[in-house]
């Protein structure tokens, strides 16, 4: 194998790889906000906006809606 072509597939492995750890850190919740959306709404069902909100602050926002 020459020089240039395991040069090559090293730099591709590890291109490869630092694709395959970001999908579902960043692309997966972008092609899917519906999934993120329903799962935040289980999550703060039971919470009294009110109560949590510190001081100061206005209100939550949805971290979905487009800006």
């Amino acid at each position: 194998m020459s020089r240039n072509l395991r040069i090559t597939l090293i730099f591709g492995g590890f291109i490869t790889a630092v694709a395959a750890a970001f999908y579902p850190i960043f692309f997966h919740p972008l092609t899917h906000p519906a999934d993120y959306k329903q799962v935040q709404r289980e999550n703060r069902a039971g919470i009294n906006q009110a109560d949590v909100q510190p001081v100061g602050v206005k209100v939550w926002s949805d971290p979905y809606k487009p800006k």
